[in-house]
């Protein structure tokens, strides 16, 4: 059977690596109507002065996704010359496709413009543990530019206890922890904002909110409106067809962190997710060590294991 490694490297389309080092908007288009992925990985060289953190700005990505996909590369210093993949294909969140959709496990945000069939991506920060980001369906209430921080009483007691303590209010500028736009959840108190440090963005890091790159929050204020739907989910594992091929992505799950999950715990997810996905699920000839590799990798990069049509030949192997 295939490596997971070699299934990596094989979706790594040749104009991706022609193009390296380009940075490139995450507006992608649509798949046809029953298909799931989107976008090509790429492969750029590292310049001497690249750190992960200024490559997820350059490139759209959050810290945590880079790591996940280039797994022994120093962050901080990845060496001049080194190959390191932008994991820029995704498998689309399950659930209709319209409005803001967030990804907590990915730590990404999906917006359908209605109308379009087009999706544009962004990374995010999240609540970290202990003011965990809530999941349900809610909306965007409010739009506010160059906003100022009122921080919450809870927020101005946590930092008082750490000999940092926060004024009533924060003015708008370069000092304001919600960048220049927020937008209101109907969740009260929850907000998507900017940020005014760059590290972050793609971690779990946040009271609660999602934050974004600067330029991202922006662009995303001249997208949507007040009324947007925003669906925020919980699923680090995303199964996706394309061309006739069955994908898995695999993110660590969030509850791993604080339960320390163990691989039957996982597989037993992944197992239920699919499913659930899909009915006729049971019957697809699976790549079972695929499916393993994947599991324990948590790479977050879309990989094959199955093609749609093909009968489960026996049911004997045992699943893990």
């Amino acid at each position: 059977m295939l490596s997971r490694a070699f299934a990596v490297a094989s979706s790594v389309s040749f104009a991706a690596l022609l193009s390296a080092g380009q940075s490139i908007a995450l507006e992608l288009p649509l798949p046809p109507e029953g298909e799931d992925v989107v976008g090509q990985i790429q492969v750029i060289k590292a310049k001497y002065e690249d750190t992960f953190a200024a490559l997820g700005e350059t490139h759209d990505l959050g810290y945590l996704e880079l790591i996940a996909a280039n797994p022994g590369v120093d962050p901080w210093l990845p060496g001049e010359g080194t190959d390191i993949i932008l994991p820029t294909r995704y498998i689309l969140p399950p659930g209709p496709r319209e409005g803001v959709v967030i990804n907590l496990a990915e730590y990404r945000l999906y917006y359908y413009p209605e109308g379009k069939d087009v999706v544009h991506t962004f990374p995010l920060g999240i609540g970290r543990e202990g003011w965990g980001s809530p999941v349900g369906n809610t909306r965007i209430s409010a739009m506010t530019s160059n906003p100022a921080w009122y921080p919450p009483q809870s927020i101005r007691d946590e930092h008082a206890a750490d000999g940092d303590p926060l004024p009533k209010v924060v003015p708008p500028g370069p000092d304001n922890p919600l960048g220049p736009y927020k937008l209101s959840l109907a969740l009260p108190g929850y907000l998507i904002h900017g940020s005014n440090k760059k590290f972050g963005i793609g971690m779990r890091v946040s009271h609660g909110c999602f934050r974004m790159l600067n330029h991202n929050v922006l662009e995303l204020a001249g997208l949507v409106k007040v009324g947007t739907s925003v669906r925020i989910i919980d699923e680090p594992y995303k199964f996706g067809v394309s061309q006739g091929k069955v994908y898995l992505e695999a993110h660590t799950p969030l509850q791993d962190e604080e339960q320390k999950m163990t691989l039957m715990d996982k597989h037993a997810v992944v197992i239920n997710t699919l499913l659930k996905r899909d009915e006729s699920a049971g019957s697809l000839q699976l790549d079972w060590e695929m499916v393993r590799e994947i599991i324990a990798g948590e790479d977050g990069l879309p990989i094959q294991i199955a093609e749609q049509g093909q009968a489960l030949a026996t049911h004997e192997e045992p699943v893990f």
